[in-house]
């Protein structure tokens, strides 16, 4: 899956950038993350529960000005977190899993701004897929797993100058079904037994830069 939307992200920044009429920029994002509850019950031998600690997500983003309010971005975003888990295997078990969440996001952003004043709000929706990597270090397991994710943002860029830009952001994203069936706190690896799956939401506020690229039309 991932592989299939990676060709289609190239493929679609080559057909949107050919189309592009206002220029494009570069957006590099910052924001803070907050804890997400997870769990899954099936029977009480094949369950969790636990929290995916919040923190950093940082990323940058390519944005094709499609027209002057209007823009159409491709999105990596990157968290690097732990996962207090209880769970059962062969007992009830607590272990602190080591997560990687790798986001790669079509986005497309309306713009709205007033004449002549510095500050732009925007609003806009993502989809894309959510690559995670969880290591459990009890026994030093990997289990690398790539997920739909669908996003939703808004917030201000608040120009310090022509083509520099303060961003300011808030944002929700979700990896769909993304704990639970092969992939699940437990052994660390791929497994079987849980029946039930647990969407991961994660809320974000902060915000980064913004660069205009190219030529812009007025």
């Amino acid at each position: 899956m991932k592989k299939i939307f990676l060709c289609f992200t190239i493929a679609a920044m080559f057909s949107i950038g050919a189309f592009a009429q206002a220029g494009m920029r570069l957006n590099g994002y910052a924001l803070g993350v907050f804890n997400d509850k997870v769990d899954s019950y099936y029977d009480n031998t094949n369950y969790y529960s636990g929290t995916i600690k919040g923190g950093f997500l940082w990323g940058a983003g390519l944005e094709f000005m499609m027209a002057q309010n209007y823009g159409v971005e491709i999105i990596y975003m990157r968290q690097d977190t732990k996962a207090p888990i209880t769970y059962y295997s062969g007992g009830v078990k607590n272990t602190n899993f080591d997560l990687g969440i790798n986001y790669i996001m079509l986005g497309g952003t309306k713009y709205f701004r007033k004449p002549n004043s510095k500050v732009e709000g925007f609003g806009g929706a993502m989809i894309g897929v959510d690559a995670m990597s969880l290591k459990n270090p009890d026994n030093n397991k990997t289990t690398n797993k790539t997920f739909f994710a669908w996003g939703i943002r808004g917030g201000a860029n608040i120009w310090a100058s022509e083509n520099v830009g303060i961003k300011l952001q808030a944002q929700l994203i979700s990896a769909v079904q993304s704990v639970g069936g092969g992939f699940y706190f437990g052994t660390g690896g791929s497994s079987a037994g849980i029946a039930t799956y647990s969407s991961m939401y994660q809320f974000g506020l902060g915000g980064g830069l913004v660069f205009k690229l190219g030529n812009h039309k007025k």
